[in-house]
C-alpha cells in the first residue's frame, strides 16, 4: 500500500472533516485534489480495504435501541438466509462466526417493539429459530489502525458506555 493511502486510511478513520466538501478538505490535507480523493477512496474499497465509510453514532443518545442476534443456518442456506435478515433497514453487522450460531447481526430500531417485530419477521421468512443476546452492559469499542506507524502500535480502547 502507498504511503499516500495509509495517510488516507489515518484522516478517514481519525479526522474525517464535517465540512461541506469533505472529501476537498481531505485532498487540501493530502495536497491532492478532490477527484483524487474520491477515486483513491473508490479503489481501496474495491479491494475491500475498507468495508464501509460512515458515521458511528450513540444509538442510545438518539433514542433508538438495539440487539444482537443469532441463528443456526445451515451451510447450504448461508446466502439465502442472509438475503432475507439483511433485507431489514435495522440490520447491521452481519457476520458468520464458527459456532453452533453460526450467523451474527445486530438489529436497531426506535424501540423495543419494533426489534421485536423484526425478529418475528426474520424467523417467519427463514424458518428458523432467533436466539437474542440483549446488551446486559453497554461498552464502547473504539478500534483504529495507524497505517503510518506514528505511535508504533494499533489503538483499541474499550471502556464501558455512560
Amino acid at each position: 500500500m502507498k504511503q499516500i493511502e495509509r495517510r488516507l486510511l489515518n484522516l478517514l478513520q481519525e479526522e474525517f472533516p464535517l465540512v461541506p466538501q469533505p472529501y476537498q478538505e481531505i485532498g487540501r490535507r493530502l495536497g491532492l485534489d478532490e477527484a483524487r480523493v474520491i477515486k483513491m477512496i473508490a479503489k481501496l474499497k474495491e479491494e475491500g480495504v475498507i468495508r464501509r465509510l460512515g458515521g458511528v453514532f450513540e444509538l442510545r443518545r438518539l433514542g433508538y435501541v438495539s440487539t444482537l442476534c443469532a441463528l443456526k443456518v445451515p451451510p447450504e442456506r448461508l446466502d439465502t438466509v442472509a438475503a432475507v435478515v439483511n433485507s431489514f433497514p435495522g440490520v447491521t453487522h452481519n457476520y458468520l462466526r464458527e459456532h453452533e450460531y453460526n450467523m451474527w447481526f445486530t438489529i436497531i430500531g426506535p424501540d423495543r417493539r419494533h426489534l421485536e417485530k423484526v425478529m418475528t419477521a426474520i424467523e417467519n421468512r427463514t424458518g428458523l429459530s432467533l436466539l437474542e443476546l440483549p446488551v446486559e452492559r453497554p461498552f464502547k469499542i473504539r478500534v483504529n489502525f495507524d497505517l503510518e506507524g506514528n505511535n508504533g502500535n494499533n489503538n483499541a480502547n474499550t471502556a464501558p458506555a455512560n
